[in-house]
């Protein structure tokens, strides 16, 4: 698995490679993707070096700014970007991107929403299975 910390565009990544991927499915982890550059070279770090078997990128808010999605689109070391739905993504960039899954999770906001509105605990949100 790994984590990449994303920075401005002209400061480096923090990368932190946590086991050995040869021959595994490998995780990039974050809490969003604007830019798709350094997300795109830790997958090519993966695949090329690390010799994994497939990347999927996994964050939570993608905002996916510019040319982004096509850029996951068209890379071939990440089979799989997926993101909630936290931020909006236009119908338009969607369909740029066969490698693209959107997960809802308005369900599950609306409710910690009620929740804490009303004073109840939250931790039943993270306890109780799906």
């Amino acid at each position: 698995a790994m984590s990449a910390d994303d920075v401005e565009s002209n400061c480096s990544s923090i990368i932190t490679l946590v086991g050995d991927v040869t021959g595994r499915i490998a995780f990039i982890v974050d809490d969003m993707i604007d830019r798709a550059t350094s997300f795109i070279a830790a997958a090519d770090h993966l695949i090329q070096r690390c010799n994994a078997k497939k990347v999927y990128v996994i964050v939570t808010h993608g905002i996916l700014s510019g040319d982004s999605i096509r850029e996951i689109e068209n890379c071939r070391s990440i089979y799989q970007l997926v993101v909630t739905n936290s931020f909006p993504i236009s119908l338009e960039k969607r369909r740029q991107s066969s490698k693209l899954v959107i997960i809802d999770v308005s369900g599950t906001l609306a409710e910690a929403i009620r929740r804490t509105h009303n004073g109840e605990s939250i931790s039943y949100l993270f306890d109780t299975p799906v």
